[in-house]
């Protein structure tokens, strides 16, 4: 993890609103990624993680502004948002599952035009993920909760990303997987990702965050360095009561 930037933000939300079937569930949030950091939203279920990430990548319209390098996002399609290099990971991870590892890999870059590069990225990728890379011909759909989780993630980092949206990657893993995939997020942040994170393991989320929010009924009801956070007791017994 690096310092956060206090003077320009890679990721500048504000006062973002999402509606769902014409409810407001997202109501005015403001938060900011930098840089070479991670960021996380935390809140129980319901809190409005998912509809405010999925309203960042594109995928739902929502209102206020989402500026990524400078750059509006609000308004453009999640297409282009992925061109433009903010790429997200949905909860359900949206493989196909009845195309191969490979083949999911290789639609991660359906943009790019480097097709030998595309191939030493994928065969990277097997090295990274050892699991995928044994299996590189398995149906999406054949494997574990793990793998498909990496998996999801390999097929995000195919697109060439300038940062990662990691929408609850913990969702439906068992507890011995969860261990690894942080060591993952913590080893892709490392290499200098910046990902904004929204998880249902608060305190593992925090261990490896630089910056954290905290969602309750749509709104941002506390901010702070992470592993600030992750000490305060008051924080600690609101928020975190039932995480690992």
């Amino acid at each position: 993890m690096t310092l956060l930037n206090p003077v320009n933000p890679l990721l500048e939300v504000r006062d973002l609103r999402v509606a769902r079937g014409g409810v407001e569930v997202v109501h005015g949030i403001t938060l900011r990624v930098f840089s070479g950091t991670v960021a996380t939203l935390l809140g129980a279920n319901g809190a409005g993680k998912s509809s405010a990430m999925l309203a960042i990548a594109g995928l739902v319209r929502p209102r206020g502004s989402v500026l990524f390098g400078n750059r509006r996002m609000h308004g453009l399609r999640a297409s282009r948002i992925v061109t433009w290099g903010l790429v997200y990971v949905p909860a359900a991870r949206g493989l196909l599952g009845s195309m191969t590892v490979r083949e999911n890999l290789e639609l991660g870059a359906w943009k790019r035009r480097d097709r030998y590069a595309v191939r030493n990225d994928i065969a990277a990728m097997f090295d990274r993920f050892p699991d995928l890379g044994r299996r590189p011909n398995a149906r999406a759909g054949d494997l574990s909760a793990g793998e498909q989780q990496l998996l999801a993630i390999g097929r995000a980092l195919m697109a060439k990303p300038r940062m990662l949206l990691l929408d609850e990657p913990s969702a439906g893993l068992p507890p011995e997987r969860v261990a690894e995939l942080f060591a993952v997020i913590a080893q892709l942040n490392g290499t200098g990702l910046p990902i904004l994170l929204a998880e249902q393991y608060e305190r593992k989320a925090l261990a490896i965050s630089d910056y954290a929010y905290v969602m309750e009924r749509g709104t941002i009801v506390r901010e702070g360095v992470a592993r600030q956070m992750l000490l305060e007791p008051a924080v600690a017994n609101a928020h975190l009561g039932g995480a690992l």
